[in-house]
């Protein structure tokens, strides 16, 4: 088993999905219900074909962890494949693909989860492991004395030795002077080195209990029968005292009082610039309206084949090789507008900066027009409704929503302020939030690429 990476979870996704819940006769509204012990239960009907997806969402991830066991929640992860007492390491997975179906789980700042696809007649199956797991664990020393050096593995090869990765990284924690998004999901080296046993235990005790999580069952099931099953499996697990979402000490960060700027020398081909901007999440759907009209304004610029930044830094002016944004509009912290490129041949990273300066200045001061506006909507939805029309898709929309403090009641009041946001709206978005004050410069100086033999595995990824 390699768990995954959690990537953070567009808003545009979620217009997309939305197309698909508000539009298809197949689909239901979700079925909520709470169990006795706090669980909640999200259940959506979709027949389309006879398969069920079960995830298991628990509310905590790295932005809940403390300095000196950073990664923990990830190190977790990894742990819970290595059995319990009725179900010995490594038998989760065999059983559910000897159902025929698929597992995996993933890890973010904001929350971990844990998912099965398979037949629905094997629900039964998916849910009984899962909540065997729950509160039977198994956690060893000598397990997690191999696990934990694949852990460490697995950050050399995805951060350590990816320049970009480690730029990123090293972005993170010079824009964020406080709030934990500034510790990377996987840990920082050292803590993984030091970890112990007892680390992982105190995190799967604080926050493995059913009233910290929301089980979500999107398929051909009815949703009566999926309540059965969820109190026979779940129902006698004992809640734990756990802080609810609303009730975790906020983590606000201090106001950036001047632009800050670092330079990374690591082995890389190409110099590589990533510009952050602190911008805000959505906290209150009925209320908010600039997390909207940042996301509209990134596909503005990094959307399509013909978006402003390709178009004009790229094609145009040929000052980058490749160009891009992003932004997440949810989160439980706040979030970063990020704009990233690498410069054409005898350009530097200085003068791409400039021209994604220039972008930005045009942007405020001559507005979108509504033509550029409409195209941006209609192509998002043209080019991705079909891709994201899956019951995994809509299973992951309403486990991510639910486990960060929003709802997935919030889902066509989300879609509706997509549609609404006006070129004013994203004139004004940019012109605040785009400010040297809130701006961290990441700059990648390459060094000479290490010659590495090819073919050598590191024991520690065998599986």
């Amino acid at each position: 088993m390699k768990p995954v990476y959690c990537k953070t979870f567009s808003i545009i996704a979620l217009l997309m999905i939305s197309q698909y819940w508000v539009a298809s006769p197949l689909s239901a509204n979700p079925h909520e219900y709470i169990l006795e012990n706090g669980l909640k239960l999200v259940v959506k009907e979709d027949h389309r074909s006879p398969v069920v997806v079960s995830l298991l969402m628990y509310k905590a991830g790295s932005v809940d962890e403390t300095n000196g066991v950073t990664g923990v929640a990830h190190v977790l992860e990894h742990m819970m494949f290595k059995g319990t007492e009725k179900i010995p390491g490594g038998e989760f997975s065999k059983r559910i693909a000897a159902a025929g179906g698929r597992d995996n789980a993933f890890t973010s700042r904001d929350y971990t989860g844990y998912f099965q696809q398979l037949h629905k007649d094997f629900l039964p199956l998916s849910m009984e492991l899962e909540a065997d797991r729950m509160q039977n664990l198994k956690l060893t020393e000598e397990e997690f004395s191999k696990e934990i050096k694949v852990v460490m593995e697995e950050r050399r090869l995805r951060t350590d030795d990816q320049a970009r990765s480690l730029l990123f990284e090293k972005m993170l924690a010079t824009a964020y002077q406080s709030h934990p998004y500034r510790r990377p999901v996987i840990g920082w080296m050292n803590d993984l080195e030091n970890m112990t046993v007892e680390d992982a235990q105190t995190w799967y005790d604080r926050w493995y209990t059913p009233n910290n999580a929301v089980l979500v069952i999107t398929g051909d099931v009815n949703p009566g029968e999926v309540k059965t099953l969820a109190q026979r499996y779940y129902g006698k697990i004992p809640a734990r005292p756990v802080l609810s979402l609303d009730k975790r000490k906020p983590q606000t960060e201090p106001p950036q009082l001047g632009i800050k700027r670092i330079t990374v020398k690591a082995p890389a081909e190409l110099p590589y610039l990533l510009m952050g901007y602190h911008t805000p999440v959505i906290h209150d759907p009925d209320e908010d309206w600039e997390p909207f009209a940042l996301e509209v304004l990134e596909s503005i610029l990094d959307g399509h084949a013909s978006a402003r930044l390709n178009k004009s830094l790229v094609r145009g002016l040929q000052i980058a090789n490749s160009v891009s944004a992003s932004y997440t509009a949810t989160g439980r912290g706040q979030s970063m507008f990020l704009l990233g490129g690498t410069p054409s041949p005898g350009k530097t990273a200085e003068e791409l900066e400039q021209a994604f300066r220039t972008e930005i200045k045009q942007m405020i001061e001559n507005k979108v027009t509504d033509e550029e506006l409409n195209r941006v909507k209609a192509q998002v939805i043209a080019s991705q409704v079909y891709q994201l029309d899956s019951i995994f898709a809509q299973t992951m929309q309403i486990g991510r929503l639910e486990s960060i403090g929003l709802s997935y009641r919030d889902i066509d009041l989300i879609l509706e302020k997509l549609q609404t946001v006006t070129a004013d709206q994203i004139r004004m978005v940019a012109e605040k939030y785009f400010d040297d004050d809130r701006l961290t410069v990441a700059v990648l100086e390459p060094q000479p690429l290490e010659h590495k033999e090819p073919g050598k595995v590191s024991e520690g990824l065998r599986h």
